[in-house]
C-alpha cells in the first residue's frame, strides 16, 4: 500500500463533510433550552450540548469502573463529545473503522486507540498499524488474525484480543453476539493461536445493548473465564465490553455502581494473572444524557404530531428499538395547558415508516409551532442519522454548566457500594 495517498489529521480537519457541526469555539452558549429555543427559534432539529453532564458521566466510570474504560467512538462520534471526553479524563476509545481513527488522531492526541471491529479490511489494518500507532486487534476468526499479520507485515509488538461469543443479556436491547464472536471451544483455540504470534492476548465480548440486568454481566464473564481456562494462556487483557444502561421513561436500570460491583466480583473469582488489565467499552451511558434534540411542530393531527426529525433521524432507537424518550413543551411567551396527554410523533419524511409512538406524554394542546425537547439524545441519535428526502440539517447549541438538564433521567437508587480495584 501507498501510505503516501493516505489521508493525514490534517486534511480531515480541512474536509466539512467529515462529522460536520463539530462544536467550537463558534458554538452559541445559552442559559437553558428555554433560552435558545426564545432566542434562535430554531425552524431545523437544534440539538442541545450539555458538557457538564458529559463530564459527570466521565468521571463516574473513572471513578467507579473496575478497570479502563475505552468509549465506544461509534455511539458518537461528535467532535464536541470526543475533546469533551479526553477532556474529562478518558484516555482510552473503542474504535470500529479508519474513519474512526482518523478523527481522534486528530482531535485527541495521545488517545490510546483500540480496533475493536472483528472484520476489518486489509487497507484500515495497515493505515492503522503503520500511520497511526494503533496495535490493539479483535477478531473472532483464524482468517481475521491472518489477515491482521499479513496487513502489518508479520509485526511482533500487536496485541490480539479474541471475540467470545456469549449469551445475550435477559432483557438487553440487542444481541450482539448474533453476528460476531466465536464460540467457545473456536474461541480457546483462536486464543492458542493468538498466544503463538501476538505481543500480547486479550479476550473480549458484548453481552447487548442496554442490559438491564448487573447479573448478566457475571454470567458472560464467567463464560469467557471458562474459555481462557480452557485455552491455558495467561491473557494480559479481560474486556467486558459495553452494554452499560441509562434511563429511559418506563425503563429504569439498575445504578452503574451495581455493574461495577457485579464486574468486580466476577473478576476477582474468575483469578487471572496479576497485571492484567481490565477492560470496557461504555458508549450509551457515557453520553446518553449530554445531548437533547430539540424539535418543532409542523402539524398536529389528533394525537398525531409531525415534527422536523424523526425515526430516520435523532428518533432512530425510539423507533426501531422501542425506547421512549423523556420529553417537554417548549412555547416562548405563551401559556402550555397544564392538562397532559399522550401523544405519537411522525418524522419529517415521506414514508409511513417514520414514525415513534411513544408515548410522549405532553401537555393536551400542543399544536404548530410549538418546540418539543427530547432527552437522551447523546447516544445514536446522531450517529444513526441519514439524509432521506434531502433532510438532516441542525444546529448545535451548547448550554452553560450551570444549567440543569430538566429532562435528563436518573436510574433507580444504589444498594451497594463499589471500592475501586485493579486486577490481581
Amino acid at each position: 500500500m501507498d501510505y503516501h495517498n493516505v489521508a493525514t489529521p490534517g486534511e480531515i480537519a480541512g474536509n466539512p463533510d467529515t462529522y460536520p457541526h463539530g462544536g467550537g469555539d463558534e458554538t452559541p452558549r445559552f442559559a437553558s433550552i428555554a433560552e435558545m429555543v426564545k432566542t434562535l427559534r430554531p425552524d431545523m432539529p437544534a440539538r442541545c450540548f450539555f458538557p457538564h453532564a458529559l463530564r459527570e458521566a466521565a468521571e463516574t466510570f473513572l471513578r467507579g469502573f473496575p478497570g479502563i474504560p475505552h468509549y465506544a467512538v461509534k455511539c458518537n462520534p461528535a467532535p464536541h463529545v470526543l475533546k469533551g471526553l479526553f477532556a474529562a479524563g478518558i484516555r482510552h476509545f473503542d474504535v470500529a473503522s479508519i474513519g474512526e481513527i482518523r478523527s481522534l488522531r486528530m482531535l485527541c492526541p495521545g488517545a490510546h486507540l483500540a480496533f475493536m471491529h472483528p472484520i476489518k479490511s486489509r487497507e484500515a489494518i495497515a493505515e492503522a498499524y503503520f500511520v497511526h500507532g494503533v496495535r490493539d486487534f479483535a477478531v473472532d476468526t483464524f482468517e481475521e488474525m491472518h489477515k491482521i499479520l499479513e496487513a502489518t507485515q508479520a509485526a511482533t509488538d500487536l496485541s490480539i484480543h479474541v471475540r467470545i461469543a456469549v449469551p445475550k443479556g435477559k432483557i438487553a436491547q440487542q444481541d450482539l453476539s448474533r453476528k460476531f464472536g466465536a464460540e467457545p471451544d473456536a474461541a480457546a483455540q483462536i486464543l492458542r493461536d493468538a498466544d503463538k504470534v501476538a505481543h500480547k492476548v486479550g479476550v473480549t465480548f458484548h453481552i447487548g445493548s442496554q442490559c438491564m440486568d448487573p447479573a448478566d454481566y457475571t454470567r458472560a464473564i464467567e463464560c469467557a473465564g471458562r474459555v481462557v481456562a480452557a485455552s491455558g494462556v495467561s491473557v494480559d487483557v479481560f474486556n467486558v465490553g459495553g452494554g452499560f444502561p441509562v434511563a429511559y421513561p418506563g425503563l429504569e436500570p439498575p445504578p452503574l455502581e451495581d455493574y461495577f460491583a457485579a464486574i468486580q466480583g466476577a473478576i476477582k473469582a474468575l483469578k487471572l494473572p496479576k497485571g492484567c488489565q481490565i477492560w470496557g467499552e461504555p458508549g450509551r451511558a457515557l453520553v446518553a444524557a449530554c445531548e437533547t434534540a430539540v424539535l418543532r411542530v409542523e402539524l398536529r393531527k389528533a394525537d398525531a404530531l409531525y415534527l422536523n426529525d424523526g425515526a430516520y433521524g435523532t428518533l432512530f432507537d425510539g423507533r426501531f428499538f422501542g425506547l421512549r424518550y423523556p420529553a417537554q413543551l417548549y412555547r416562548p411567551g405563551r401559556k402550555c395547558g397544564k392538562a397532559l396527554q399522550p401523544f405519537r410523533f411522525y418524522g419529517p419524511t415521506c414514508d409511513g415508516e417514520d414514525y415513534v409512538n411513544g408515548p410522549f406524554m405532553l401537555p393536551a394542546d400542543a399544536r404548530e409551532g410549538d418546540w418539543i425537547a427530547v432527552g437522551q439524545q447523546g447516544s445514536y441519535g446522531k450517529t444513526l442519522k441519514t439524509r432521506f428526502n434531502g433532510f438532516y440539517d441542525e444546529i448545535l447549541a451548547e448550554i452553560d454548566p450551570g444549567a440543569a438538564n430538566v429532562i435528563k433521567l436518573r436510574p433507580r437508587k444504589s444498594k451497594s457500594h463499589v471500592k475501586e480495584v485493579t486486577a490481581q
